[in-house]
Parts: C-alpha cells; sequence; structure tokens
C-alpha cells in the first residue's frame, strides 16, 4: 500500500513565549531501497517527549481552541525560562522519539517486511500517522507481538544495556542507579539480575521497594525512610558500587551517593589522607526529574566525577555488530525483561486536551502514557491498559470505535 501523506503532531514555541501545538498534514516522500513506510500503532510518552512537545510551559496557562478533529493547544512560557528553549524558537518540532507499528509499504531491498511488526527510532517525530524509517532504525519483533508491547523497544531497553556496556567498559563491577521503579529502573534491575552484575535499586518508598524485591531485586534502598544513608552505605559496602546513574539530577542526591561511596573508601584505606579514598566515583546524570541546581557536598573526597550521560552517545561509541546484538536481544526480550508498563492510551487528537497533558506530565511508578496514531477516534476519555506480566505480556486497549 503506497501512502503518500501522514499528519503529524508539532510543538512551536515563539520568541514571545507562546506554545502552540497542533496537527499538520505533510507529504511522505518515496522509501529508499533500506526504507520502510510504518503505519505507527503506539508511540510512548517519555519524559523527553514531554521536554519537547510542552517545554517549560506554565500548565494552568493551557487552553484548547481549534476543531474536535483538529484540536489546538495553546500556553504560555514563562519569560524567565524562555533562555531554556533559545534554540528552538520559531521552530516547528516533531514530537516523539520512538514507537511501533506495522510495514505498509517498503523500498526494494526491505520489501519481505511488508506485513511485519517493527519498532523504530525517529528524529522525524512518532506522533504520527504514517513514517518512513531506515532499517537500520528499526528492531523486528517476533511475530505475534503487538505494536503496543514493541512501541518502547529502543530508549529505555538501549538504556539499560548501554549502562551496563558503561559499567564494563569503564572498569566497574556494580553500580547504583536511582528511580530504580521507573520502567527503566525496573528493565535494569531485570537486567542486572541475568547479567549477575550486583545493583543498588534507591526508590522513594515502601511499595516501590516492595514491587522491586518481587521481581528478584536484592538490594533496595528507600529514600524516604529514616535510615537511608545507613541502608545506602551499607549497599553500596556489600556490592563495592564505584559507579552510579541518577535519574534526579537536581538536589543532593548524586552528593549522598558520593558520600556513602566515599565513606566505604575510606574504610578500606591503609591509614589517613587528607585527599580521602583514592578509588574514583563516578555518578553519570541521565535524567532531569529535578530541574534545580545539582549541590555536592565536601564529605565526598576528591576521586570524583559527576557528568552527563546519554544513551545515543554510548550508543555510538559501541561498533555495529555489538549495537545490532543488543537489538536483537531487545527483540527477543521485549515481552520479559524489557516490557514497559502504561497507565493512559490517547490518539492524537485525544492527547490535544488538558486534561490528556496533565495525565502525561505527571511522574511516577506506573504514570507513562502511550500515544495511538492510528487508534480510536472521537472519545476524548483516555483509554485504561490492562498490563500482565509474565512470560507473555498482554497490552489490551478498546477495539477502535
Amino acid at each position: 500500500m503506497h501512502v503518500e501523506s501522514t499528519t503529524h503532531l508539532t510543538s512551536v514555541i515563539t520568541r514571545e513565549g507562546a506554545l502552540r501545538i497542533s496537527l499538520e498534514d505533510a507529504e511522505l516522500g518515496p522509501p529508499g531501497p533500506d526504507d520502510v513506510v510504518i503505519e505507527v500503532r503506539a508511540a510512548p510518552v517519555n519524559p523527553s517527549d514531554v521536554r519537547l512537545l510542552l517545554g517549560p510551559v506554565d500548565p494552568s496557562s493551557l487552553t484548547v481552541s481549534g476543531t474536535e478533529m483538529r484540536p489546538i493547544v495553546e500556553g504560555r512560557i514563562p519569560e524567565s525560562a524562555l533562555g531554556t528553549v533559545a534554540a528552538r524558537l520559531d521552530m516547528r518540532m516533531a514530537v516523539g522519539n520512538e514507537g511501533a507499528g506495522v510495514v505498509v509499504h517498503a523500498g526494494s531491498h526491505v520489501r519481505h517486511l511488508i506485513g511485519r511488526t517493527l519498532a523504530f527510532l525517529t528524529t522525524q517525530g512518532s506522533y504520527a500517522t504514517h513514517r518512513v524509517v531506515n532499517i537500520n532504525d528499526c528492531i523486528v519483533v517476533d511475530e505475534g507481538v503487538s505494536a503496543e508491547v514493541a512501541a518502547g523497544a529502543f530508549i529505555n531497553p538501549l538504556t539499560a544495556l548501554c549502562m551496563i556496556q558503561t559499567l564494563r567498559r569503564d572498569g566497574h563491577t556494580a553500580l547504583v542507579h536511582t528511580a530504580a521503579a521507573s520502567n527503566v529502573g525496573r528493565m535494569l534491575s531485570r537486567l542486572c539480575v541475568a547479567e549477575h552484575v550486583p545493583l543498588v535499586n534507591v526508590v522513594r518508598s515502601a511499595d516501590q521497594a516492595r514491587v522491586l524485591h518481587a521481581e528478584g531485586a536484592r538490594y533496595v534502598v528507600d529514600s524516604s525512610s529514616p535510615g537511608f544513608y545507613d541502608a545506602l552505605t551499607d549497599a553500596i559496602r556489600a556490592t563495592g558500587a564505584t559507579l552510579a546513574f541518577d535519574a534526579i539530577g537536581g538536589g543532593r542526591t548524586a552528593s549522598t551517593i558520593l558520600s556513602a561511596m566515599e565513606r566505604v573508601g575510606r574504610e578500606n584505606m591503609h591509614g589517613y589522607s587528607a585527599y580521602g579514598s583514592p578509588v574514583l566515583k563516578q555518578v553519570w546524570n541521565y535524567g532531569l526529574l529535578d530541574p534545580g541546581p545539582r549541590i555536592i557536598d565536601l564529605d565526598v573526597g576528591t576521586a570524583w566525577s559527576v557528568g552527563g550521560w546519554l544513551m545515543a552517545w554510548e550508543l555510538a561509541k559501541l561498533d555495529r555488530t555489538t549495537v545490532e546484538g543488543l537489538k536483537a536481544r531487545v527483540g527477543r526480550e521485549i515481552g520479559t525483561t524489557f516490557v514497559s508498563r502504561y497507565n493512559a492510551a490517547f490518539t492524537l487528537t485525544e492527547l490535544l486536551s488538558t486534561q490528556a497533558l496533565q495525565e502525561c506530565m505527571q511522574r511516577g511508578t506506573n504514570r507513562k502514557c502511550l500515544v495511538v496514531p492510528n487508534g480510536r477516534l472521537g472519545s476524548h476519555q483516555p483509554a485504561r491498559l490492562d498490563v500482565r506480566c509474565g512470560s507473555r505480556v498482554d497490552i489490551m486497549l478498546p477495539l477502535p470505535r
């Protein structure tokens, strides 16, 4: 089936600080020999997608106009925050980094994939009815795996896998991970259990700790408990962790982890040094759940480092054979190790409502949303997802109306 056009979602922030989110039609170029045309069935709403979609908007300023089939969302960016998005002002930004769907047309080298379900990564925006994607940016999932299950096959699974790659490349043997009850956190936990990599999971509640323990995690510490710092230190002592991946970003989270690592490092020293333990302690920030300043206290010794980490940068350091091996593993284990959980699903028109956008802005365990560009039309009530986990995972959506 030849597809000539697509409807996709765009976000614009003007130099005057006005946000406008709308649906636009665009032509699809013909696929090259190694390209597939995908009818997009599902695309996750990741934190990075929310940042691109809404920018630093004042949520109370959001309004909806337009028509039922072509709604328009508008809002205001505080003047103090405009500098943080200076590079995108007056640019139409296509939203959505990844998704999954069915191949409806293909180039000469990949025509055998017509009718197959593929996950894909794109810079053109996955919140679209159709996308042309190079096969090198796709993962072919097993027959019978739905697009809803495959939708999150790239960013979170490859983030977890690249964390293990970074650990091994830099000579660490164990690691700490914050926001560990998130989708990527639970993937990393299951992966570390399978790979026999000691992992300290930092969560924010006793309920989250129980979830991770139930999935086989050994070291889980609750940052809301009074004895958190001592428990974190004990877990670092038991694992020997000298590496951490921090999704929080701001505040003292990195400092607390470094301090606990330094405390353990000093215990292993023979004699005293004013410079502390010589063992390097590394914290990589890969998320910005707290956009505030990063604060590092003075009890972390001298041998420490805090930096930024991005899955795409780490993936670029790997040879093609390794990357293809990681992608193949995701394809095989997308229903087990790398399963994602979603709280609500919205069509493109449903997404352009204050209710849906507020749902997407919520942060917390099992609060992630899904966009179904070719799904239900006409209703503005979110579709609740029933997710069952095990050897097989079913994500059940209401039938299209």
